[in-house]
């Protein structure tokens, strides 16, 4: 073989053998690239076996950096783990992990105007759960908002780690609270027709300020800004505007974080008027003539929004008492922007056909379910109508258990249903009422009473009541059941014992005492009835010397037994705080069912109101009674004396009959009143709670059927006129009058001044 020939061959060989080398290590070196096994290291509570769970690489798979990555993500999502590392050792992967501690327990320092079961409701870790660092951020950033809706924005909160044995913490959250966020200034963009004193009126938050200090008006509410939006609207449309608009509502926070400043930007438009009204109806035979009646809008007035809303709900309220359950009755709007005018037509069709599916109460913690639907003009099952569910709302607020009574409709379960959602927030309906006076007929005067007017939620009323004076001693005690043997039938009863210093008056004590039982049930929605059987002893004594006649012939005591009625017919808006609508009362009262007195009594009473403008309301009313007698002469204890609360500007019997000789007042058998008050707001803010009144009463008292009797009584007119203040005050209600007399007669007798107070708890 030649040297070429050999080459050739040994080049052949080492290439043989390279291939047999390379061909044997491959497997080897395929072997070394694989996971043995999978170690796992710091593990304490958690079994080896849960982590290994997590890990998207197991042990024969390739060591694949991508997929021990993977792995690593997915440990620490479990939120198990405070850190976790990998490694390589040899063939074998460590993981090595650090648990997260078990959380002892949760403590917050600092905390004085949210308390700590609050708190624990609102964060999201609790006591032997896992602590991680994404959670305690959320719960800070949580209790945080906590302070920011109650108008902390400048509260912090700071989390601490206490370390125990066994890998377990108490975890602190130490807060810082702050003073409250106020708001500094509040001003309005746009406005060219109301002054931003006039509009600040128109919305709830208020600007911080020394007398706001029982109020949280001016600590800044995101949701309150919201609801303000809402208000100026509203206020807006009830004007005419029915273009306005609010185009932005911005709160900056100072850089102290002590203050707000709020700008509402609003865009005003041109104030329109009542166009034409028309209504139309798409039910057969309907008679439209009543519906025009009770419009409370006219062509030509000032657009407001609040009207057309009445308006809707006064036709819905005619239609259901002509017996229409399931009507639908819309607005139409005809914009005529050149004149101005908004024409109306209100449509009235047939709607669908929706039934009571339930009524569901909520914010009554006191008081009882029961006490809340037995108001309800509609029980589940009935057919839906707006207006029973309108007179309900009414109902349930005269009621005077509930600060706010808020009523919503929902879908029920089928189209043809509906749910009722009925809202109520409770308020204070117990009263200690503490009243104080003076006059020159009493001088210092005062009544401390305790009254209840929800009794265990039951609705039930009971009232204690003690007066005291240098001329009076009166303590009374009265209870109410307004639903007897769950029906619509009040029952109660009455007691009292009044002991009174009637010498400069009528120069006489009279002690009287006496029960009564009475019931009251409706006869219609807005009439009602009342009877009753009343037994009272009255004794006359301690005569003045100079006493009349007229009065010495009647000394000693007195049993008076009567039956009565009353008939009361109510169609106010509010029993509380009436706008508009009016009351009428008649009673009469026939004595002699027993007992030394006989006679007959009657008694009637008329007030109608109506709203001015807004929180101008004015009243007006009539008043009058006659007494007779039937065997005998009156008595002194039966008959009626005006003056003080019932006249103001005389004393209590500051007009009628009175003895020549002595100045006795003796009453009088018959008399009649007629007032007119305005009530007005005195330009204070609201929180003020103070309302002013000027008021006029005329009206006489006259008449004893005393034959024998020289006395002085006259049928001429007496009148008054005065002003007074009412002061919703944190103490109470005050009430202060002044009135002076300017058509009198010589022998009454005035009083100027009158003023007294109330606490409630």
């Amino acid at each position: 073989m030649g040297t070429a020939g050999l080459g050739s061959f040994f080049r052949r060989f080492l290439v043989a053998c390279l291939v047999v080398t390379c061909g044997l290590a491959a497997p080897e070196a395929a072997r070394a690239q694989s996971v043995g096994q999978i170690l796992v290291e710091g593990t304490q509570r958690i079994e080896p076996a849960t982590v290994l769970s997590y890990m998207v690489i197991a042990p024969g798979d390739r060591f694949d950096d991508e997929r021990i990555d993977r792995s690593l993500k997915a440990l620490f999502a479990t939120g198990l783990f405070a850190d976790v590392t990998t490694r390589r050792q040899g063939s074998d992967l460590v993981v090595r992990v650090v648990e997260n501690p078990i959380i002892n327990r949760i403590a917050f320092e600092g905390n004085q105007k949210i308390t700590e079961d609050v708190m624990l409701k609102e964060v999201q870790l609790r006591p032997r759960q896992v602590y991680t660092r994404s959670k305690v951020q959320s719960d800070l950033q949580r209790i945080l908002q906590l302070y920011r809706r109650s108008g902390r924005f400048a509260a912090t909160v700071e989390p601490k780690v206490i370390q125990l044995p066994q890998n377990r913490v108490d975890l602190v959250f130490e807060i810082a609270e702050g003073a409250p966020t106020t708001i500094n200034r509040i001003r309005f963009i746009g406005n060219a027709k109301y002054s931003d004193g006039r509009l600040r009126e128109a919305i709830s938050t208020k600007e911080t300020a020394w007398y706001r200090f029982l109020s949280s008006d001016d600590i800044y509410d995101p949701d309150r800004l919201t609801y303000d939006r809402e208000q100026l609207r509203r206020f807006y449309l009830s004007k005419g505007y029915a273009d306005f608009r609010v185009v932005s509502a911005v709160a900056e926070l100072t850089p102290s974080r002590e203050a707000f400043f709020i700008t509402f930007t609003i865009e005003e438009g041109e104030q329109y008027k009542f166009g034409k009204i028309d209504i139309a109806s798409g039910i057969k035979d309907l008679d439209l003539a009543p519906f025009y009646a009770v419009l409370p809008m006219k062509e030509g007035e000032t657009y407001d929004a609040d009207r057309v809303e009445k308006a809707v709900q006064d036709i819905t309220f005619e239609l259901g008492r002509l017996g229409y359950a399931f009507i639908d009755v819309k607005p139409e709007i005809k914009r005529n922007r050149e004149g101005r005018a908004l024409d109306f037509t209100f449509r009235i069709d047939e709607g669908q056909r929706v039934y009571v599916e339930r009524i569901n109460i909520s914010g009554n913690v006191r008081t009882l379910d029961k006490v809340v639907r037995r108001e309800f003009r509609l029980v589940e099952g009935d057919a839906f109508n707006t207006a029973k569910l309108r007179r309900s709302r009414q109902r349930l607020r005269g009621l005077g258990f509930f600060e706010k009574v808020e009523i919503a409709e929902t879908r029920g379960t089928t189209p043809d249903k509906v749910q009722i959602d009925v809202s109520v927030q409770e308020k204070s309906t117990g009263e200690l009422t503490i009243g104080a006076g003076y006059s020159t007929t009493e001088a210092l005067l005062g009544d401390i009473g305790l009254r209840e007017r929800n009794l265990l939620g039951r609705g039930q009323d009971i009232r204690v009541n003690l007066s005291l004076s240098f001329k009076r001693q009166q303590i009374d005690h009265s209870f109410t059941e307004p639903y007897f043997l769950d029906r619509e039938v009040s029952a109660g009863y009455d007691i009292f014992h009044r002991k009174q210093n009637l010498q400069r008056r009528s120069g006489f004590d009279q002690t009287s005492t006496g029960a009564s039982l009475r019931t009251g049930f409706p006869i219609t929605e807005n009439l009602s009835a009342l009877t009753y059987y009343r037994a009272r002893h009255d004794m006359i004594e301690n005569l003045s010397p100079q006493v009349s006649n007229a009065v010495r012939r009647q000394a000693g005591g007195t049993v008076t037994s009567l039956v009565g009625y009353g008939l009361a017919y109510d169609r106010r808006d509010d029993k509380i705080e009436p706008t508009s609508g009016f009351v009428g009362r008649i009673g009469n009262d026939l004595g002699g069912l027993g007992g030394t007195e006989h006679f007959v009594r009657s008694s009637a009473s008329y007030t109608h109101y109506y709203a001015i403008a807004d929180e101008w309301v004015l009243s007006g009313g009539i008043d009058g009674g006659h007494i007779v007698g039937l065997s005998d002469d009156v008595n002194i204890v039966n008959r009626f004396f005006i003056g003080g609360d019932t006249f103001r500007g005389f004393k209590p019997g500051g007009i009628g009959v009175r003895d020549p000789a002595s100045g006795d007042a003796l009453g009088a058998n018959t008399y009649y009143t007629g007032t007119a008050e305005m009530g007005f707001p005195l330009g204070l803010p609201k929180e003020f709670g103070m309302k002013g009144r000027v008021f006029s009463i005329v009206g006489s008292a006259f008449d004893i059927d005393e034959a024998t009797a020289i006395v002085l009584s006259s049928t001429a007119l007496r009148a008054s006129a005065g002003v007074g203040v009412t002061w919703i005050s944190p103490l109470g209600p005050i009430n202060i009058d002044l009135a002076l007399p300017f058509l009198k007669q010589e022998f009454d007798q005035k009083e100027f001044f009158r003023f007294n107070f109330g606490t409630r708890f």
